[in-house]
């Protein structure tokens, strides 16, 4: 705990009793809200642990933090439940006496999520034998069916306990828990009736409806809907996102079958649930007679059967009430109101003592029938002080509740602290702390006077009204403003006696248990609700006081349940009524810290060189030595026989500050010392190390040299010998020589493997392999051929068949060629969209086979005039834009000249013989070697295509004829000389 004094700034203090300003409720509140919004929802008040809720999971409730708290001293660890849980499970232990926690808040501040934890750290962190298991698992699983029957949704809590509940879980010798026992007080019967707005009815209902198996619920009448049941709708809210009533209903299936309910146990329970949903459908209407009448009796058939009982009794006792007088019983029809109220009174006495049965059930399945002497842990979960708009009778006695155990704990807690300085030989003087006791005891009397007057008012003779308890409460507490009436009717609970005969002779076995005939013959009046509560409140005091008390106080940081918001004004008020105030000033009445002599010595010793680092003298010497170096001054601090008590919180601030800056420095100083003392023993180990590690390795390597040499030897020799026999047959003279020249020779091999068919290089190999080499290149040439042809498309093989066809028509006779071979042929040089439209349809939409810009040149002038030539399966087209300029038809082509030199002029021969045609074709093309081999194989004319050299003669028109001259030059030129030839000028390419 003092190692978190230093950041108090920000997550303030984790005990309360160290606050400076101890009397202050702002600084109380304001600790508590640091810590919150740290998510530090646990502090101490001394040993009194203070809980807020944070409607989120923290992640601290886990396995690791258990086995952390277990076995550990109370103030060694940050504040939690578990430290609570296992303090009194150690002193249990140690000391074999008997312990209980008081969990205490009003509803929705965790009580229940506490006692859940408690439980749970004790399941896990006991000793459990496989005998015992059914007896822990009985005891969890008590918790999820009192929930479901005793808990319901309120304004302020979504799973609100509406009851007290009291369990003492029972450990043999050796810690072992092996039994327990419950007791429930004040279970809220009246809410079986009636819900307010925006609240649920006990969570068992609903469960069942929304879990219960199709045919159960036929079984019983009921349906799903819970609109349907009025006891169910009055507060609008039957529907719960928060709940899941159908996941509940398995949870509490599960228990009962771990806890030994009966199928017959379990049939008549729920046949009780359903029929005090039926009882609440039952409705009258007044007769002729101003009596109650029940007009529709399903409901009452419904009950009957599942309570065993006949309808008409039933009918009769829900609007009659028999009235003894002496030896004559007189049957008398009751009002609208009365027969209301009756059937209401036989709801809340069905519930209420079914919950008592239920109780009873669950302890009988964790009763310990071993003799020996047991330890117990109580744990009393009871319902918190409040304060509400409008505070009822069930409030009251709540309230009532709440003032005598905050009695009991100023009571216990003035003993504990008197006690302590007594054994510690320090004189105390409460006397001031003494007055909250006497102020507690006048509470305590007010509440006791006005249940007095209120159990006079119900059972003296004659007419008992509000009117008349108000007269009494005149003379008792008159003056007070904060009191109304309407408790007579929740304090009587009367059952009419005639439905309790019903009820004692049902064939529910169950309510024929709670319902017994001897209360038939019983005249007197049965006590009060008040009456009843007072005497259990007494034997639960009786319990409280035979065991040691430990403490945890939940508060509620807001009303709407949200994460990280905390309401200043609502936690004051539970500050208030909890007492926490009084149980601190309690506590601080002397002196606000306390330890053994051996703690306070251990933490603080370095502050003062006599005690540091090692005091060989008795604790209490050493610690008087050390303060006093310190500085404490005289009205600072006590010393007891075994502890050191220390009145101001500032004291032990100042204190842990300067062991905060002294550890740093004494850290530093060892640390350093330390390092050099390890980089020393580091230093001289590695060194022995190194010399005997060099020792052992050089010998190593000298070992390994010989043995390498040795084998070296052997190899070179055997590959000499293998050599000189190189060429002789196989054997094991030259066995490995072979074998290594074969490796050496394929690995070298597959560096020089060719990389296509063209290429003929191949690695010469030594004359063992040459026949094994050819293989190989034969088997390389045919995959890089297979290869090759796989390769090869349609497309590309067509173009392959041209390229043959050109290398007929050209191979040797014109320059060019060998740069063309590898330069691709294209299926046609001219797009369609470069095509005029009416050229198609002068063809006759002809499919075009290939197209290409060329320059035409006039027969006469040998004007050079840009063209497009078309060739389609049929003719050749020389086109101009949107004109056909010459239409050569294939059957006409005579032949097609070309040079060779490398210019690309071609002629297109016609014969003469055709009057269409004007003459021969001159032209220019790009790829003259691509126009001419595409124009011959669509002509499918041997000997086609004629190559000259000088020059060529071509024709004009009828009987006229031209030149072409061919010639060599620096530059390419075309151009008519002065003969009137057309002369045409190629460079000549290098060989």
């Amino acid at each position: 705990m003092e190692g978190a004094l230093t950041a108090r700034d920000k997550v303030g203090v984790q005990d309360f009793v160290l606050l400076d300003a101890y009397t202050s409720e702002s600084a109380f509140v304001d600790n508590l809200r640091k810590r919150f919004s740290e998510n530090l929802i646990y502090t101490y008040i001394g040993t009194l642990l203070v809980s807020v809720n944070p409607y989120q999971e923290l992640g601290i409730y886990t396995m690791n933090q258990m086995e952390l708290y277990q076995g550990v001293n109370f103030f060694e660890l940050p504040p939690h439940v578990y430290a609570i849980a296992d303090n009194a499970y150690r002193m249990m232990c140690s000391e074999l006496n008997n312990h209980f926690i008081l969990i205490s808040g009003e509803s929705g501040a965790g009580k229940t999520e506490a006692s859940k934890k408690i439980l749970q750290y004790f399941a896990v962190t006991c000793p459990m034998t496989e005998s015992l298991q059914i007896a822990r698992d009985r005891l969890l699983l008590s918790n999820p069916v009192l929930e479901a029957f005793g808990n319901a949704k309120t304004l302020r809590n979504d799973n609100s306990s509406r009851f007290g509940k009291y369990m003492d879980i029972q450990f043999d010798f050796q810690g072992i828990p092996v039994g327990g026992h419950i007791i429930s007080y004040l279970i809220e019967k009246s809410r079986v009736v009636y819900q307010n707005q925006g609240e649920r009815n006990f969570h068992i209902f609903y469960q069942l409806l929304a879990g219960g198996e199709a045919e159960r619920l036929a079984y019983l009448g009921l349906e799903r809907d819970p609109q349907l049941y009025k006891y169910l709708s009055q507060g609008h809210c039957a529907k719960e996102l928060s709940t899941n009533d159908k996941n509940d209903w398995k949870t509490v299936c599960n228990a009962f079958s771990v806890i030994d309910f009966t199928e017959g146990d379990l049939e008549n329970l729920f046949g009780i649930i359903a029929s005090v949903l039926h009882l609440g459908n039952v409705c009258f209407q007044e007769d002729d007679q101003g009596c109650a009448a029940i007009p529709d009796t399903h409901e009452i058939k419904w009950i009957a059967k599942l309570l065993g009982v006949y309808p008409s009794v039933l009918l009769e006792a829900l609007t009659h009430r028999k009235i003894e007088a002496k030896t004559e019983q007189v049957i008398c029809p009751l009002t609208l109101e009365l027969s209301v109220y009756a059937r209401d009174a036989m709801a809340k006495a069905v519930y209420g003592r079914t919950f008592t049965w239920l109780v009873n059930k669950i302890n009988s399945s964790l009763v310990n029938k071993d003799c020996t002497q047991k330890t117990v842990i109580g744990l009393l979960d009871i319902y918190g002080f409040e304060v509400f708009d409008k505070n009822g009778f069930e409030q009251f006695c709540i309230n009532y509740c709440n003032e005598k155990l905050q009695q009991l704990l100023i009571e216990r807690t003035l003993k504990a602290e008197q006690a302590e300085y007594e054994t510690e030989g320090i004189e105390w003087e409460p006397i001031q702390y003494f007055n909250n006791k006497i102020i507690c005891d006048l509470v305590e009397e007010r509440h006791k006077g006005i249940i007095s007057i209120l159990d006079e008012e119900c059972i003296r003779p004659g007419p008992a009204t509000d009117l008349s308890f108000l007269e009494k409460l005149e003379e008792k507490v008159g003056k007070h403003a904060h009191f109304q009436t309407g408790f007579l009717e929740k304090n009587n609970d009367l059952l009419y006696r005639h439905l309790k005969e019903v009820l004692c002779r049902c064939q529910n076995s169950i309510l024929r248990e709670c319902f017994l005939v001897a209360e038939l013959e019983n005249r007197r009046r049965p006590p009060t609700v008040g009456t009843q509560f007072k005497n259990s409140l007494s034997s639960l005091l009786e319990i409280l006081i035979s065991k040691e008390p430990s403490y945890i106080r939940c508060i509620k940081p807001n009303e709407r349940k949200e994460p990280s918001k905390f309401d200043d004004f609502l936690v004051r008020h539970q500050i208030k009524y909890l007492g926490l105030m009084e149980h601190l000033r309690v506590r601080r009445a002397g002196f606000a810290y306390r330890r053994k002599y051996e703690h306070f010595l251990q933490r603080y010793k370095s502050l003062c060189p006599d005690t540091w680092p090692h005091w060989h003298g008795p604790p209490g010497e050493g610690v008087e030595r050390l303060i006093k170096y310190i500085g404490y001054k005289p009205e600072e601090y006590k010393l007891g026989k075994t502890k050191i008590f220390i009145r101001f919180p500032r004291t032990l601030f100042a204190t842990e500050d300067a062991f905060e800056f002294s550890k740093h420095q004494l850290v530093a100083r060892i640390q350093a010392t330390y390092k050099g003392c390890l980089g020393r023993r580091e230093y001289v180990k590695q060194r022995e190390a190194a010399t005997k590690l060099e020792a052992h390795w050089r010998r190593a390597l000298a070992r390994k040299e010989v043995k390498r040499r040795k084998w070296a030897v052997q190899i070179i020799r055997r590959f000499i010998n293998g050599f000189i026999n190189r060429n002789k047959p196989l054997s094991p003279d030259n066995e490995e020589f072979l074998v290594l020249v074969r490796k050496n020779y394929i690995l070298n091999l597959r560096y020089h493997v060719p990389k296509n068919v063209l290429d003929k290089s191949w690695l010469k190999p030594p004359g063992i392999l040459q026949t094994a080499s050819d293989l190989l290149r034969r088997m390389c040439t045919r995959n890089l051929v297979r290869k090759y042809c796989c390769g090869v498309t349609a497309e590309w093989k067509a173009m392959m068949q041209q390229k043959v066809v050109t290398s007929e028509i050209f191979r040797g006779k014109k320059e060019g060629y060998g740069e063309s071979l590898n330069q691709p042929f294209a299926n046609t040089r001219i797009d369609e969209g470069d095509i005029n439209p009416k050229v198609f349809q002068v063809m006759s939409n002809e499919k075009i086979q290939y197209g290409v810009p060329v320059i035409k040149y006039d027969r006469k002038g040998f004007k050079a005039r840009q063209r497009q030539l078309i060739l389609t399966q049929k003719a050749a087209y020389v086109v101009e834009h949107a004109k056909i300029k010459q239409k050569i038809e294939y059957s006409a082509l005579k032949g097609i000249s070309t040079s060779s030199l490398s210019d690309g002029i071609l002629v297109i021969h016609v014969s003469p013989e055709n009057n269409k045609q004007k003459g021969d074709a001159i032209l220019l093309c790009e790829h003259v070697f691509e126009v001419v081999t595409k124009l011959a194989m669509l002509v499918k004319k041997e000997n086609l295509v004629n190559v000259v050299q000088g020059s060529l003669q071509f024709s004009i028109g009828p009987g006229k004829e031209g030149t072409i001259v061919f010639d060599t030059g620096p530059e390419e030129q075309i151009y008519k000389d002065k003969n009137g030839q057309l002369t045409v000028v190629s460079v000549r390419r290098k060989s």
